[in-house]
């Protein structure tokens, strides 16, 4: 399992812990921090766990927005928290990650092995169908603001 992997599995755990007991402000730090120390003690950097978790929390009323409009027929609480907090960390690297660490499609892919891995058995489908939806939504923006520019 690669490292990027790994960080993205603990990062998942952190904030399915989190969400479950009520995504308490102060908890999501130390869920991390002790999962980290029991799931990761072979990593050779926590970053990248770090980016994702202060990421998703900085930009999470956002990207819950994005889930809402992208699968407007599941309300956010209706979503699986496995699932919720997957489509959050692929939404995360899709939108805000720098795209030559985590090219889109990776982003995706990472997210629908860790929906594979950890979730039910439509989780993978699931979260394929909502990040597809948002990545062509981005496709489309970029065209436009393409041919914006060049006129």
């Amino acid at each position: 399992m690669s490292s990027r992997h790994l960080s993205r599995s603990i990062a998942m755990q952190s904030l399915y812990e989190w969400d479950f007991y009520g995504k308490k402000p102060d908890s999501l730090k130390k869920i991390a921090e002790r999962n980290i120390k029991e799931f990761g003690p072979g990593l050779e950097s926590a970053e990248f766990i770090w980016q994702l978790i202060d990421g998703i929390s900085a930009h999470l009323e956002e990207i819950d927005k994005i889930i809402g409009k992208a699968a407007p027929e599941w309300p956010l609480e209706q979503i699986g928290i496995i699932d919720r907090n997957v489509l959050r960390i692929g939404l995360f690297e899709l939108l805000y990650a720098k795209k030559e660490e985590v090219p889109p499609k990776v982003a995706i892919n990472e997210a629908i092995e860790l929906a594979k891995s950890f979730g039910g058995e439509s989780s993978g489908r699931f979260v394929n169908g909502v990040l597809g939806t948002v990545y062509k939504e981005l496709e489309i923006e970029n065209k436009e603001q393409k041919t914006m520019n060049n006129e």
